[in-house]
């Protein structure tokens, strides 16, 4: 699932499940997967045992686990408000990403 429309950075919302509504930044893409890992979303609690030789000490920690990249949409810098991703070519033959909503560059 080569060629993901969003990217590392983006502003997102989610659409579907139990974060649904709620707004972040995408801080990792998997192409590969399709699936995208957004801060302080689909958020689990992890035991994770304690390793002596890096000095890390174990415990429970929250982990932000990847969501399919179907279930986020774009939030438009103009109004704020979930849109979809197109492209458009510019005069200089360069690929740039567009708000389908406004029409605006992301």
């Amino acid at each position: 699932m080569a060629g993901l429309r969003i990217r590392k950075g983006d502003r997102v919302r989610v659409l579907t499940g139990k974060d649904r509504g709620r707004e972040g930044v995408v801080s990792r893409v998997l192409p590969r997967e399709g699936k995208v890992i957004v801060d302080g979303i689909n958020v689990a609690r992890k035991h994770v045992a304690a390793n002596p030789s890096k000095n890390e000490p174990g415990g429970v920690i929250d982990k932000d686990m990847p969501m399919d990249v179907s279930n986020v949409a774009v939030i438009s810098p103009k109004d704020g408000k979930p849109t979809r991703v197109g492209f458009r070519v510019g005069p200089d033959g360069t690929k740039v990403r567009i708000c389908k909503r406004t029409g605006d560059d992301l």
